[in-house]
């Protein structure tokens, strides 16, 4: 099973509390999860104008979740959306490149408040501190 990193951006109705936003947004995360992916970060975009109305909404809540997920699971965290009554659009984007790839963790990264270049240097301390310990 091969994990991909994916980008998925849903529109919420604008007529939610923030109470139920949040409750919504945590049950695409728990999908996620449950679906055998990892959440690396989510990023509430807020109220915004939509270009054209949607079902009677002029206005929707956007929400983008990067996570790193299997793409078997995809097909089920888009039926989830779709049958969501209280999600007006969604779409989930792959990154497939390593200039892709390099971008999601800058977007991780930027979201988290670390740079992708610390970040990068951690993980190498981490692999480095691993390596002398077992030797």
């Amino acid at each position: 099973m091969r994990i991909n990193l994916y980008e998925t951006l849903f529109i919420l109705k604008p007529t939610l509390t923030d109470e139920e936003k949040a409750n919504e947004v945590a049950a695409v995360e728990n999908s996620i999860k449950e679906l055998g992916g990892e959440v690396s970060a989510t990023n509430e975009l807020g109220m915004r104008k939509l270009a054209y109305e949607i079902n009677k909404n002029p206005r929707g809540f956007y929400v983008v979740v990067y996570h790193k997920s299997p793409a078997s699971a995809i097909a089920e965290i888009e039926r989830r959306l779709r049958y969501n009554e209280n999600v007006l659009r969604f779409l989930t984007i792959k990154y497939k490149t390593k200039k892709e790839q390099a971008k999601f963790e800058e977007f991780v990264a930027n979201l988290k408040g670390t740079s992708a270049k610390e970040e990068s240097a951690e993980e190498t301390a981490k692999e480095e501190a691993t390596q002398e310990a077992s030797e």
